[in-house]
Formats: structure tokens, C-alpha cells, sequence
């Protein structure tokens, strides 16, 4: 249970390895991986882990060459966001630049294509976040990270709609005064 098959080298080296071949592939396969818009996306990201077990932990088995895996991928993940935090310019060269996908309250098509992102997938993250419609947004940017950024139009739609109507009821208010004034002097 606890012996080690493997050299602790390279029971270390293993998992350092699969880290940074994983890390590229999101890299170059796009932000739509991160942000699992559909349910293809989340079984290829589950299918990864299952797929990379034997290069991390190899012909092992054993209690402490998982202990040894998983330690040196919390550790080496560690050291990499404490490095790209002090280096902020390759930190953006690594994730990208977030890319705009409304603008001015218009669908960007290019940049949904870009990202293999159809109108309805944003339709749809539009209304987790709690939009009606797309109507009510100024600004999307999907971030590098996988996170979408939703500026709202200002005033939102709804803010709108309630300065009218309380506009109209001051004007109501003013009519019915002068009314009463006009009802009051004859």
C-alpha cells in the first residue's frame, strides 16, 4: 500500500509534466473549455482527467505515490499563479486577452465564431446572470480566464421604464393640482 514502484523523481516529474501539456491545450483550444457552455464541453474536460491518471501516477497504485502526485500538482500549480501574479505581461501572453463579444448593445458575430459561441449559448449565460434579453446589454467580453463580463445598458431598460412612468405621474399630479386649483376658484 505505501510502497513506491516508481522513483520518487519521477513520481514528481509525471505530474509537472501533464500540468503544463494540460495548461497549453486550454491555451490553445480557447476560453469556451473553461467557461463548459454545453455538455460537450464538460465531458471532454471530466475525459481529461481520466485520461491523463496513468501518465500522472503511472504502473503505481499506491497510497503514497498518490500522495506524491497530487502534492506536486497543488505545488507546482502554487508556484505558477505565484509567478504569472509578478509577471503580469507573460500572464497575458500564457491566458490571452478577452475577447468582445457584444458591443455598443450589438452581437459581435465574428468574435462568437471565434469562440464557437452561438447567439443562443449567450442568450443563455445572459440569463444566468440575470438578463432578460440581450436588449439590455452594452458590453460582453468572455475573460481569459473563462468568465463572462456583462456591462448592462445605462440606464438598464427597466430603470428606464420607471423614470417614464414616474415622470408621467408627476405630470398627473400637476394636472390634477391644477385642476383642483381650477375646480377650488369657481
Amino acid at each position: 500500500m505505501f510502497h513506491l514502484p516508481l522513483p520518487i523523481v519521477e513520481k514528481m516529474l509525471r505530474p509537472i509534466i501533464v500540468y503544463f501539456a494540460i495548461v497549453l491545450l486550454l491555451r490553445v483550444f480557447g476560453k469556451r473549455e473553461l467557461a463548459q457552455l454545453n455538455p460537450f464541453d464538460l465531458v471532454v474536460l471530466l475525459s481529461v482527467s481520466n485520461t491523463v491518471q496513468n501518465a500522472i501516477i503511472g504502473e503505481d497504485n499506491s497510497v503514497t505515490g498518490g500522495l506524491i502526485g497530487a502534492g506536486t500538482l497543488f505545488a507546482v500549480n502554487y508556484l505558477v499563479v505565484r509567478f504569472l501574479f509578478k509577471h503580469r505581461r507573460l500572464d497575458e501572453i500564457i491566458e490571452g486577452v478577452p475577447t468582445v463579444l457584444m458591443e455598443k448593445g450589438s452581437v459581435c458575430p465574428p468574435a462568437l465564431a471565434k469562440e464557437l459561441i452561438t447567439t443562443s449559448e449567450l442568450t443563455s449565460v445572459a440569463h444566468r446572470q440575470g438578463y432578460a434579453s440581450l436588449d439590455e446589454i452594452e458590453t460582453c467580453k468572455l475573460e481569459p480566464g473563462g468568465v463572462f463580463y456583462f456591462e448592462p445598458k445605462t440606464p438598464p431598460v427597466g430603470e428606464r421604464h420607471h423614470k417614464d412612468v414616474i415622470a408621467r405621474l408627476d405630470q398627473l399630479g400637476v394636472l390634477i393640482e391644477d385642476l383642483r386649483r381650477g375646480l377650488a376658484a369657481s
